[in-house]
Formats: C-alpha cells, sequence, structure tokens
C-alpha cells in the first residue's frame, strides 16, 4: 500500500482494489466502469497544489480505513454496506479541499462559510461534494432511492465526524461507552459510532506511522498552514494559530498537536481495539513525540515548549492521559 501511494493515480488505484478486495463490486452488482469513473471524479476533485490536504491524503486515509475494519472486534460485525460507507467517506473526506481552514473562509465571508452557516464549513463542503460525484456518477443507480438517500446521509455522519473542533464531544461519548462498557456491535448505531470512530482515527493517524513517513506529512501540512498565514499577512487578515512561519516551528506544532488531540483519540481507541496494530501505532506515537522533542532542544534549548494552541482547543477532555486495558 506504501508503494500506492506515491503514484499518480493513489487513490483511484487504492480505492479500486479494497472495494475488489472486500467483495463490494460483486455484492452491490456495481459497474465497473462506473466505480472507476466515480473514483477517477474524486481524484480530480482534489486540489493537487495542497501540499496536504490532497488526494494522496485521501489515500493515505482510505488505506488506514481499512486496516482498522479488519480489526478482529470491528470485522466480525462489519456488513457488507458499513464496509462500503467507510471506504466511501475515507475516500473522499477532504474533497475540493480549498487549503485553508474554517477560519480563514468566516473571515473572508467565503460562499461556503455563509453556505453552511459557519459550521462544520469544509466538512459539510466535502459531503455535498461526495454527493454530487455519486449521483453523477450514477454509481448506485440500480439501488431504490431509499437505500441511496440513506447512504447519502450516513456518508455524510462518517464525514462531519472528522472536523476537529467537535473532536471533544465524539471523545467524550467514546470514552464513557468504554467506561461503562456497553458497546454492542450489532446495535447498527453503535456500529456506526465506531465507524465515525474510526475515520477520525484514519484522518489524523501520520503520527502513529513511521518516522520516516510521519516527518513527511507533518512538513506538508505545516507548510499549507504557513501557506494560508502567508496569505493572511498579505491582505491584513490577522493570522490563524499555527500558520505564522515566524512564530511556530514544525516540532512544536506536531508536539502539540500529538499531546491533545492524537494521544487521547489513539489511547481510546486501544481501549476499544487493543490489538498488535493500536500498540505498534502508539509505540510510533510514543518514538515521534520524542523525536520532535529533539528537534524542539536543538531549536530552543527547551522541551517544554507546547503550542497552546491545541490545549485551548479542547481543554476539558483531551489533556488527559490515555487509558489501555
Amino acid at each position: 500500500f506504501i508503494f500506492i501511494l506515491f503514484l499518480g493515480n493513489s487513490l483511484v488505484s487504492l480505492t479500486f482494489h479494497l472495494f475488489n478486495l472486500h467483495g463490494l463490486i460483486e455484492h452491490f452488482q456495481l459497474d465497473t466502469m462506473k466505480l472507476r469513473r466515480f473514483l477517477v471524479m474524486v481524484q480530480e476533485d482534489y486540489h493537487s497544489q495542497n501540499p496536504y490536504h490532497n488526494a494522496v491524503h485521501a489515500a493515505d486515509v482510505t488505506q488506514a480505513m481499512h486496516c482498522y475494519l479488519k480489526e478482529p472486534k470491528l470485522s466480525k460485525s462489519l456488513t457488507p454496506w458499513d464496509v462500503l460507507l467507510s471506504l466511501i467517506a475515507a475516500a473522499t473526506h477532504d474533497l475540493d479541499h480549498p487549503g485553508v481552514n474554517q477560519p480563514f473562509l468566516i473571515k473572508t465571508n467565503h460562499y461556503l462559510a455563509t453556505l453552511y452557516k459557519n459550521t462544520s464549513v469544509l466538512e459539510n463542503h466535502h459531503w455535498r461534494s461526495a454527493v454530487g460525484l455519486l449521483r453523477e456518477s450514477g454509481l448506485f443507480a440500480h439501488m431504490s432511492l431509499e437505500n441511496r438517500q440513506l447512504m447519502e446521509s450516513q456518508i455524510g455522519d462518517l464525514i462531519l465526524a472528522t472536523d476537529i473542533s467537535q473532536q471533544n464531544e465524539y471523545l467524550s461519548m467514546f470514552r464513557s461507552h468504554l467506561d461503562r462498557g456497553d458497546l454492542c456491535l450489532e446495535n447498527p448505531n453503535h456500529r456506526h459510532f465506531i465507524l465515525q470512530m474510526a475515520l477520525k482515527c484514519a484522518d489524523i493517524c501520520n503520527p502513529c506511522r513511521t518516522w520516516e513517513l510521519s516527518k513527511q506529512w507533518s512538513e506538508k501540512v505545516t507548510e499549507e498552514f504557513f501557506h494560508q498565514g502567508d496569505i493572511e499577512k498579505k491582505y491584513h487578515l490577522g493570522v490563524s494559530p499555527l500558520c505564522d512561519r515566524q512564530t511556530e516551528t514544525i516540532a512544536n506544532i506536531q508536539i502539540g498537536f500529538m499531546t491533545y488531540l492524537v494521544e487521547p483519540l489513539f489511547g481510546e481507541w486501544a481501549r476499544f481495539s487493543n490489538t498488535r496494530l493500536s500498540q505498534t501505532m502508539l509505540g510510533h506515537l510514543g518514538l515521534n513525540k520524542a523525536s520532535w522533542k529533539g528537534v524542539q532542544r536543538e531549536q530552543s534549548g527547551s522541551a517544554d515548549d507546547v503550542d497552546p494552541t491545541f490545549e485551548e482547543m479542547d481543554s476539558d477532555i483531551l489533556p488527559q492521559e490515555p487509558r489501555l486495558s
């Protein structure tokens, strides 16, 4: 899979392969030409000029989602419908991403911010863009209208869960379920919630990969942040948090990101699915954080400077230490 990710046709090749691997083409009687056309349209709707939010990121997230779907605790309960929704949502979760964040769209009075009333602006756009391509491709035209509408709605639920500003809410709910031990994967609603959590994990799993890969992704996302900051400076808009290349460093951003967002999420995921994969991801996460702290020490002479932006984002739930069982 890692090899596939660095090819120009990564998203199309990978997602088509996964549809075939999971038996979705046969189960849902999909026209392979329509499927390939849909995937090509999806890939082309990502902005290749974005350093991070591009089709390669979408392929990376889709590959991670596949790995989580194969985890024993989840795989034995999943239906073909669950897998279908999960792979489509993963492949389209950042569709037509403009390379800037929601606050930028709001303060520039972008039409998308107005359309979605300043709420989950990007995620709503990704979802609606995905629905548009699904309809245009006719991939599921042979299904009933009721099933197509259900599919569109549930794909939306998955994509909207990736809104990082809602992290506190989802993590708190996940933690409460795990504390009570009341998750029942035979329950479609519980299963759908776990798929939301799986997609959230897949979306921010880069720090859980090997240092060589994780470092590259870190550099790409920071490049995108700094590009937004440059635009904001140019037009005197006020530079958004994490976007000022004069005051921020990759190391500080990554340490804050890992501490307040990634560690709590993957700690709870490991409570849910305590497998070799989960422990490997936590191991990489710890090593990568230590590596960034080493970089930070070289740059500032201190390992205690953590970007406060992430702490302010979700100070109630996120800073807690992950608990493993």
